[in-house]
């Protein structure tokens, strides 16, 4: 089974974080929860944008950095929206096995590089219609992942909803689609790649 670091959204380690921690576990795996808003949720994206434009995404990268700093190497790296892009950035860091990138990718330039690490495996999930969406990103790091020689996977889900696994959202929860992405990513974490 796999170590897996799961990072937030925007929106901070809301209920839907802990169950995705508690499937995880319940499939066996150890996992980290990441929060890098000391407690603080939001109900709100403009409100929680503004806090986490307020730390800066430099110092975001800096707590995602420390937070596994004594992970050991080979870890799966996870995140929701912006975690998604923190999880990117740690395997640009440390010796990671695979990424997952939920309703979260970034072209790899906007964390400062442009190189994946070689051979490592990658999925990305998102809404067809997510408004945080932006297929500009999610096609540079899938070009980014291919270049270094890793596998990546993208699968669209039907719908708007942007954090569509948190039961939580009742707005953007997508039960159906929910169940799917995790058998995909409860498949991808059984079989990582290095």
């Amino acid at each position: 089974m796999a170590d897996i670091v799961l990072f937030h959204s925007v929106l901070g380690v809301r209920p839907g974080v802990h169950d995705a921690a508690d499937r995880f576990r319940s499939d066996g795996h150890e996992v980290v929860v990441v929060d890098q808003y000391d407690g603080r949720v939001f109900d709100d994206y403009a409100e929680a944008s503004a806090f986490a434009e307020a730390i800066g995404y430099p110092d975001l990268m800096r707590l995602a950095a420390e937070a596994v700093r004594n992970v050991p190497d080979g870890f799966i790296a996870a995140g929701f929206s912006n975690g998604g892009g923190m999880a990117e950035y740690v395997a640009t860091q440390r010796r990671v096995s695979g990424v997952l990138m939920l309703s979260g990718a970034l072209d790899l330039a906007m964390l400062g590089t442009d190189t994946w690490p070689a051979g490592v495996a990658a999925q990305i999930h998102y809404a067809v219609d997510d408004p945080f969406r932006n297929q500009a990103w999610i096609d540079a790091v899938a070009d980014q992942v291919r270049a270094a020689g890793g596998p990546v996977e993208i699968f669209d889900y039907p719908g708007a909803g942007h954090l569509f696994t948190d039961s939580s959202l009742k707005s953007e929860f997508d039960e159906q689609s929910s169940e799917l992405l995790w058998s995909r990513v409860l498949a991808f974490c059984g079989t990582p790649s290095m």
